[in-house]
């Protein structure tokens, strides 16, 4: 099963001319990904690695569907709480749909009291349910948006849930305090790793098709770990930006669907790949856009600005999709500029925009990749979210850094907590 498809002509110099790859340079990187996907298939037979196998379970989502079914019948409203992987993941699956008889979910991944005051002033306590989701189980932000939450919520009986790995927590404290059930969190599935494990709750809920977004990730995963590193999308993905990255110090990464339900998930990517392999001087920068939208914005930085980027596109079939263009009863003769939309549908002109951004970043000599799929189902998103956690953790391995880790992040939060205490 194909959900989709990776072109990377664009990305050598035979292509692109001099601000290309070339063989000698893909090559060092295409071997070492050779023993990285090794490694991979050696952590998914013993089941050292819960990215790789989680997507095969089905018992937590049977377990899970009695909690989405109560949210779904009790709630007009269901607040999600989390920052950064806990969050960004639900909220890119649950754009792919929403049906009519779900509650609407609010991701809240900050603590700005503006959002929360408008967010209070305009909910029904009463018909709101809570998802609270940390790894560590002591996130700053998540503990003080669930407080926060709890005393606007005052006496309802709507459902409260929250998720952390086991042990001493204080998100576990707090739900025993306030007599609401704690779900376990694997201890090895880092936040940013976890869309198939904290999304799925939210997914449920929102009446997006887990099964086959789990589904389809297998089939991506398996793709890529019976292949040699030639022929695995993820790891052909992670050596070229590894390549562009060392060979010809490219540091910047731009992910552009043209998709409006790819829209978080450029967020999402954009998070894993940062808090993966921004280490020891290492990485590049991603940047998330959106087209048609940045063609009118950040295009004129990619075509006339430094040739520092390399450039993902990911397109959809779009052509003869959505309303038709009529122009007719407009007065004759028609605005020039006007007249080739006629007849036109919408999905047309996205078509048309998408192959156009395609074909001027080649004429202008800059790396790109393009990732085609057919429609954005839960099995095909499910495929994209595994490419890239996989292409993440092998371009880790390739640059020698440890993609599970974040010592800068936990830097931070320390001075947090300092800042925090000693405040006036």
């Amino acid at each position: 099963m194909t959900l989709y498809a990776q072109n990377i002509d664009a990305c050598f110099a035979a292509t692109i001319g001099e601000s290309g790859l070339t063989d000698d340079h893909l090559a060092p990187f295409t071997k070492r990904a050779d023993m990285a996907l090794g490694q991979l298939r050696q952590a998914h037979a013993d089941r050292s690695m819960p990215h790789l196998n989680i997507v095969e379970e089905t018992a937590d989502i049977d377990a899970l569907r009695p909690h989405a079914a109560q949210f779904r019948a009790e709630c007009s409203d269901v607040l999600v709480l989390g920052t950064g992987g806990s969050s960004l993941g639900g909220a890119t699956l649950c754009q792919l749909t929403q049906d009519s008889a779900a509650p609407q979910l609010h991701f809240l991944a900050n603590v700005d009291p503006l959002t929360f005051e408008r967010l209070f002033a305009g909910l029904n306590p009463a018909s709101t349910g809570i998802i609270a989701i940390s790894k560590s189980g002591g996130t700053a932000e998540t503990l003080a948006q669930l407080l926060a939450v709890l005393k606007w919520r005052g006496t309802a009986n709507t459902p409260v849930i929250a998720i952390s790995e086991p042990g001493a927590r204080p998100l576990r404290q707090l739900a025993a305090h306030f007599d609401f059930p704690c779900l376990d969190h694997d201890p090895l599935l880092g936040g940013r790793f976890s869309v198939f494990s904290t999304g799925i709750l939210p997914g449920l809920i929102a009446g997006i098709d887990v099964d086959g977004l789990r589904a389809g990730a297998c089939a991506a995963r398996d793709q890529a770990l019976s292949a040699a590193a030639g022929d695995s999308a993820p790891a052909l993905g992670a050596a070229v930006n590894c390549a562009f990255m060392t060979a010809l110090n490219n540091r910047q990464a731009v992910l552009m669907p043209y998709l409006d339900q790819l829209d978080r998930f450029g967020k999402w990517y954009r998070q894993l790949w940062a808090e993966s392999l921004g280490k020891k001087g290492h990485g590049s920068t991603p940047i998330d856009a959106l087209g048609t939208v940045d063609q009118h914005s950040q295009l004129q930085l990619y075509l006339d600005g430094p040739k520092d980027k390399i450039f993902t596109i990911i397109t959809g079939r779009h052509q003869g999709y959505g309303p038709t263009i009529d122009i007719t009863g407009l007065t004759a003769p028609l605005p020039q500029d006007l007249a080739y939309l006629a007849g036109r549908t919408m999905g047309d002109l996205m078509a048309a925009e998408q192959q156009a951004t395609i074909d001027s970043l080649i004429a202008g000599g800059r790396p790109l990749r393009v990732i085609s799929v057919d429609r954005l189902t839960a099995d095909c998103l499910g495929a994209l979210f595994m490419h890239f956690t996989l292409e993440t953790i092998i371009a880790a391995d390739l640059l020698a850094i440890d993609a599970f880790d974040q010592p800068a992040v936990e830097d931070a939060k320390i001075r947090t907590r300092e800042y925090l205490t000693n405040m006036d």
